[in-house]
């Protein structure tokens, strides 16, 4: 409602009006404003479900790739595990026959060596037969081998407790320290696996000789003798 003044002119419905009632009229005209905008706005869209499912299902594949990658290693590992197990068990199945063997091959360095020094060349009958000894031996080596039986090497080699054990130790410099000098048993290996360990004599360092005292010198001698002439004590020429 418009108000006039004493001279005339019109004013404002607001003015006149005091400060509480005009922000309650700004205040209601800010609200209409607000809820014919929200009535003007369209709706909001509805929750698409579908989008969820999708994002679920791509999480679910990749739960199932990454689970049938890990189950696809370990069925490799398991294979090659059992490949290993067999080729073991069919390389190491004669592992107790080949070491009860190999203590045949002991007899015939002991039949060779019973022969004395030098009869062999005396007699031809002897000589034969050792050399049937010999290449009966050098045969049965070579059956043990085709069959993985392999002698260790030991003489003139470093010794190791992995392959050789050591019955006495010789001073000895004219050879490395540890050399081995001497095999009183063969040793032999299946595959990777030793049978049975060569028994051996090892060379050990001989303690150096100690030095002999220093000789004394001529010239010394010499001193000794004249210090201990008739005239040597001053004692003695006073007196005389």
């Amino acid at each position: 409602m418009s108000t006039e003044r004493p001279d005339g002119t019109n004013v404002g419905p607001n003015v006149g009006l005091n400060d509480e009632t005009r922000k309650a009229a700004i205040q209601e005209a800010l609200d209409d404003v607000a809820a014919q905008e929200a009535a003007e706005a369209p709706p909001a869209a509805p929750r698409n479900h579908a989008d969820d499912l999708i994002a679920q299902l791509r999480r679910d594949l990749a739960d199932y790739k990454d689970r049938n990658l890990r189950l696809m290693a370990d069925m490799e590992n398991l294979r090659r595990r059992t490949e290993d197990e067999k080729a073991s068990a069919s390389r190491y199945a004669i592992g107790k026959f080949a070491t009860d063997v190999v203590a045949l091959t002991d007899i015939f360095p002991r039949a060779i060596a019973a022969v004395p020094a030098g009869a062999a060349d005396a007699d031809p009958a002897l000589k034969s037969l050792i050399d049937g000894v010999t290449m009966t031996e050098r045969e049965f080596l070579n059956v043990l081998e085709r069959h993985g039986v392999k002698r260790i090497a030991a003489l003139g080699e470093i010794f190791s407790p992995h392959f050789h054990q050591p019955m006495m130790q010789i001073p000895n410099n004219d050879v490395p320290n540890g050399t081995i000098l001497n095999v009183l048993q063969e040793g032999y290996m299946l595959g990777d696996r030793v049978l049975r360990a060569s028994i051996v004599t090892v060379s050990q360092a001989a303690p150096k000789p100690s030095a002999p005292p220093a000789a004394p010198s001529a010239a010394g001698s010499a001193n000794e003798n004249v210090g201990s002439g008739p005239n040597s004590d001053p004692d003695n020429n006073d007196g005389a």
